[in-house]
C-alpha cells in the first residue's frame, strides 16, 4: 500500500516486533485485570438508551470485529522510519492507558443477552467470550484502537486501497454494536479517546507532553480558568441530566483542551499545520469550540467582512472564505484556532492565541514573513476577526520595514485602513520591542558601514 517513492529505513520490523513484545502482554494483562477487578464489584452500572434495542445482531460482523487484532500487528509494517514506528507504538500504549484507567474508575456493564449461535460465527463468539467479559465498556478500547489504526493505514494507502481501508474500518466500527459487544455510549467516547491519542502523538511536530510550559501572562491564566469553568459546567449538566444531554461531554472535553492550551501548550496545542488546516485529531476534539469560534468570527465581522489595504499590497482582514481568498497571492495567518483556506496560495502559518498579544519576537517573525510574501503579490494578513493579532503583525511590519517611525504612527496607519482595529497596552508594548530591535539593527548596520 505504501507509495513506491517512500524509502524505508532498514531493520524497522525488528523495532516493530519490540513494540509488539511490549504491547501484547500489556494489552492482555491490563484488559484481563480490569475485567477481573470489575467483576468483583457490586457497584457496576450500565448506560443504555431505549432505542438500542433496535440494533440488530449480525453474527457475520464478528469477522471485521476480530480483524482488528490482525491489523494491530500489521500496522507496524507500514511506517517508513523509526520515529513513525515509535509514534504508532506510543499511540497504542496511550490508548491502553486511557481506556483501562476509565474501566477501573467508571466501570459499566453491557446488558444485552446474546442468543446462542452455532457454526463458524458461533465458534468465534465463544472464543471471544472466553476472554472478553461485559465490563470494559466506555470508552470502547476497540473504537479507540480503531481510530489509531485507521489513521495509520489511511496514511499509507492510496487509490483503490484507500477506499478498501475506509470501508473495512467502517465495518469494524459498526461491528462493536452489531455483535452486541458495546452500547452506543462506548462508541463516541472511544472515538474521542482515539483522537486524544493522535493529538498527544501528532504526525507533525512534537508531542504537547514535551512542549508544555506554564504560562506567565496573567491574562492567559484568566482565559484558561474561564474555559475550564465552561468545561466543568458542561460536564455537570451532562452528568446531572443524562440522556441526550450527555453529548455535552464533547464540548466539555473541547473546552478543557482549550484551557490547557492557554495555560500550558500555547498556540501549538491547536496543531495548525503548514497547509492552514488543523490536524484531524484537533479538528475532532475541538469541534464544538471551533464551531463557536467560527460563528463568533462571522458575527463580529458581519458588517465589515471585506479586508482592507493598509500599505503597498498588504491587506488586513479576517480568516478568509473561499471567495475572499481569491484576490490574494499570499496569506500570513496569525489565527491558531481556526483553519485557513489556502486555495493554492503561498501560505505562512504564524499562529498565536486569541485575545493574547503576540510577543515582540513573534511580531518580528511576522514582519519578516510579510515582507517576504510581498514578492508573490498582494498579501492578506489575517486572524479570526482581523482586529488585533493580524493588526499587530502589520504594525510590526510597518515599523520593521521603516514605513513608520513610531508605534503611534503605525497604529494611526492601521486605523486609517481599518478603523475597527483594537490594540491594547500589551500589543503596544510588543510593538515598542519591535521598534527598539529595528533601531538597534539599523544602528548596527550604520556602525558597520
Amino acid at each position: 500500500m505504501a507509495p513506491a517513492a517512500v524509502v524505508r529505513e532498514r531493520g524497522l520490523w525488528k523495532r516493530g516486533v519490540l513494540w509488539l513484545l511490549l504491547l501484547a502482554p500489556l494489552f492482555f494483562g491490563t484488559y484481563g485485570f480490569a475485567n477481573w477487578f470489575t467483576g468483583q464489584r457490586d457497584d457496576v452500572g450500565s448506560l443504555v438508551f431505549g432505542w438500542e434495542r433496535l440494533i440488530p445482531l449480525w453474527p457475520w460482523t464478528i469477522i471485521p470485529y476480530w480483524s482488528i487484532d490482525l491489523l494491530y500487528g500489521l500496522a507496524f509494517l507500514l511506517p517508513a522510519n523509526r520515529a513513525a514506528v515509535d509514534r504508532l507504538g506510543l499511540r497504542l500504549l496511550t490508548a491502553q492507558v486511557i481506556c483501562i484507567t476509565c474501566f477501573l474508575l467508571w466501570p459499566l456493564r453491557f446488558t444485552f443477552d446474546r442468543p446462542a449461535l452455532d457454526g463458524l460465527f458461533g465458534m468465534m463468539f465463544d472464543v471471544l467470550m472466553g476472554f472478553d467479559k461485559p465490563f470494559n465498556q466506555a470508552p470502547s478500547l476497540h473504537i479507540t484502537l480503531l481510530v489509531v489504526l485507521w489513521a495509520c493505514f489511511a496514511q499509507h494507502a492510496s487509490g483503490f486501497w484507500r477506499a478498501v481501508v475506509h470501508i473495512w474500518f467502517w465495518l469494524i466500527g459498526l461491528s462493536v454494536l452489531t455483535t452486541w459487544q458495546h452500547h452506543f455510549i462506548d462508541v463516541p467516547t472511544g472515538m474521542l479517546a482515539g483522537f486524544l491519542c493522535l493529538w498527544l502523538w501528532p504526525s507533525e511536530g512534537s508531542s504537547p507532553l514535551f512542549a508544555w510550559r506554564l504560562a506567565r501572562d496573567p491574562k492567559r491564566w484568566r482565559l484558561a480558568l474561564r474555559y475550564a469553568f465552561g468545561s466543568a459546567l458542561c460536564s455537570a449538566l451532562a452528568i446531572h441530566f443524562g440522556g441526550f444531554v450527555l453529548w455535552l461531554l464533547w464540548p466539555a472535553l473541547s473546552l478543557l483542551l482549550v484551557a490547557l492550551n492557554y495555560a500550558l501548550f500555547g498556540a501549538k496545542g491547536f496543531q495548525k499545520r503548514a497547509d492552514g488546516r488543523l490536524s484531524a485529531a484537533s479538528s475532532w476534539l475541538l469541534a464544538p469550540y471551533l464551531l463557536g469560534a467560527w460563528i463568533n468570527s462571522r458575527a463580529w465581522t458581519r458588517k465589515h467582512p471585506q479586508p482592507d489595504e493598509v500599505a503597498d499590497g498588504v491587506w488586513l482582514g479576517r480568516i478568509p472564505g473561499k471567495a475572499e481568498v481569491q484576490a490574494f497571492a499570499a496569506i500570513a495567518d496569525l489565527c491558531a484556532e481556526l483553519p485557513c483556506r489556502v486555495e493554492g496560495k503561498v501560505y505562512r502559518e504564524l499562529a498565536s492565541l486569541d485575545l493574547i498579544a503576540p510577543s515582540s519576537e513573534h511580531c518580528l517573525q511576522a514582519a519578516v514573513a510579510i515582507e517576504d510574501l510581498r514578492s508573490h503579490g498582494p498579501v492578506l494578513v489575517c486572524c479570526a476577526l482581523g482586529y488585533s493579532r493580524s493588526a499587530t503583525a502589520i504594525a510590526a511590519w510597518l515599523l520593521h520595514s521603516g514605513r513608520c517611525r513610531s508605534v503611534a504612527e503605525a497604529v494611526s496607519r492601521l486605523r486609517q485602513g481599518r478603523p475597527q482595529v483594537v490594540l491594547g497596552n500589551a500589543h503596544l508594548q510588543a510593538l515598542e520591542g519591535v521598534l527598539s530591535h529595528s533601531i538597534a539593527t539599523m544602528g548596527g548596520t550604520l556602525h558597520g558601514q
